[in-house]
């Protein structure tokens, strides 16, 4: 589907000098000589590469439709992750670096959404919280007012995170998997 240089919004992936590429941050300029233009910071959804572009009202971009399917998380095994399609039990294995740092909050059954162009992996879209269990955490310091001071603590999946000082070992806390920061206790 064509769009316009102007109607690029973050998150949408588009065609550009012949691979697919996120938009990550689009701002729109008006100069005082000249048109206007959308500024997009684009990052190559196959080998991360970022680029800075123009884009003018008058150009037309392909914006590309992705495939969303819903996925069972299976288990890692070395550096790639098995996941299993939930309609049809195909499995497909991603490597784990594909899905960075986020990978520590898999867990075994965990429901995932696999993005996917034209039968190729291109993201994994993890549930935007967890619930984890802290498996060690720093001793709170006396004279440390509440609001705010943190405390690092370690997560069972071996992440690191700054929690409240009134989170002790092996309480259950809600995570968001974006930037690993704690949300709250959990129920």
């Amino acid at each position: 589907m064509k769009i316009s240089g102007n109607e690029i919004s973050p998150g949408a992936v588009i065609e550009h000098d012949g691979s697919l590429w996120v938009a990550v941050k689009t701002q729109a300029v008006k100069p005082g000589k000249g048109g206007a233009y959308n500024q997009v910071e684009l990052k190559n959804l196959f080998d991360g590469r970022k680029l800075n572009e123009r884009f003018r009202s008058a150009e037309a971009v392909e914006q590309i439709e992705l495939d969303f399917k819903p996925y069972t998380f299976l288990y890692a095994s070395g550096d790639m992750l098995t996941f299993m399609d939930k309609e049809t039990f195909d499995q497909i294995e991603i490597a784990a670096d594909f899905v960075g740092e986020r990978a520590a909050f898999l867990t075994d059954g965990m429901e995932v959404k696999v993005e996917s162009y034209e039968g190729r992996p291109i993201s994994v879209k993890l549930p935007l919280q967890v619930v984890q269990t802290i498996v060690e955490a720093d001793p709170v310091v006396k004279g440390q007012s509440a609001a705010s001071s943190y405390k690092p603590a370690k997560l069972e999946s071996g992440l690191r995170v700054m929690v409240p000082p009134f989170i002790e070992t092996g309480t259950r806390i809600v995570v968001a998997t974006e930037d690993s920061s704690y949300v709250k206790r959990a129920d």
